[in-house]
């Protein structure tokens, strides 16, 4: 079976980096999948497309070094199977707050005897080859996000259900949660981070995270975050967008600070 490169660096004991894809086009996310990074995750609870856009961009995603994976919209195993046939090689389920969710999700992304997932690879099969029947249940990632109170307050039940291969950190819904809003600082859900950090390090399982911005996907790698999403595709749009503006209006800047992206997860 065609390897899965998050795992490959994981082994390898590098950091992922991971690109966000919330605009439906298969061409940008062709030239994403090119840019150097590890895995490309095609966004179908915030991004602006739906099923039939995800399937041209995994294919896009397909043809170039990147593992193409999928944050589902919820945790609808109809939708995650569907997903998986279509060549996701890892499903980011987002607001998992307990350990029977986190098992829920496990079993719709594995095949009998370990999960519930329905025969019928199609397209999963072409990309990832005639074993993939097989080898799918040692390729393929189930990835719950921790982005509520609950899961924190159970993240140590979440860890323990076997069959979760990596856990997601969605900061600014945490923040929400614990904070009360996205603004800075974030006292609460930053010790909160931390503490699920700690504890995934401790049961060996590896976490990723959301970022604004590349230096604070900088920042999380250093803190020990596995894989580091450097913000979305839009993000990167509209700010690129608005420092070549700024450029041509004002010449370099040298006292600027980067900016955040605001349209993140």
């Amino acid at each position: 079976m065609r390897p899965n490169q998050v795992r490959t660096c994981l082994e390898a004991k590098e950091t992922v980096i991971n690109a966000w894809l919330s605009i439906g086009s298969s061409y940008a996310a062709e030239g994403v999948g090119h840019s150097g990074v590890h895995s490309v995750t095609v966004d179908l609870q915030h991004g602006m497309l739906g099923f039939s856009e995800a399937l041209l961009m995994m294919q896009a995603i397909s043809a170039t070094p990147a593992t193409p994976m999928v944050r589902v919209p919820d945790l609808d195993p109809a939708k995650i199977m569907h997903l998986l046939d279509a060549g996701a090689y890892g499903i980011i389920c987002p607001m998992i707050s307990t350990p029977e969710q986190a098992a829920d999700l496990v079993s719709a992304c594995r095949y009998p005897p370990y999960g519930n997932r329905s025969f019928g690879p199609s397209r999963g099969l072409l990309f990832g080859g005639a074993d993939y029947v097989s080898k799918a249940d040692e390729t393929i990632m189930v990835i719950p996000m921790i982005e509520t109170a609950e899961a924190v307050e159970r993240i140590d039940e979440i860890l323990d259900v076997d069959g979760i291969d990596m856990i997601y950190m969605g900061p600014n819904d945490l923040a929400f949660a614990l904070d009360g809003n996205v603004n800075t600082p974030r006292e609460k859900s930053e010790a909160a981070l931390d503490a699920v950090l700690k504890a995934a390090n401790k049961k060996g399982i590896p976490a990723g995270i959301f970022c604004g911005s590349a230096e604070e996907a900088r920042k999380r790698a250093a803190q020990g975050f596995h894989l580091v999403t450097p913000a979305n595709d839009f993000g990167h749009l509209t700010r690129s967008m608005k420092e070549a503006v700024r450029f041509v209006k004002e010449g370099p800047q040298t006292d600027s600070a980067p900016e955040v992206v605001q349209h993140g997860y």
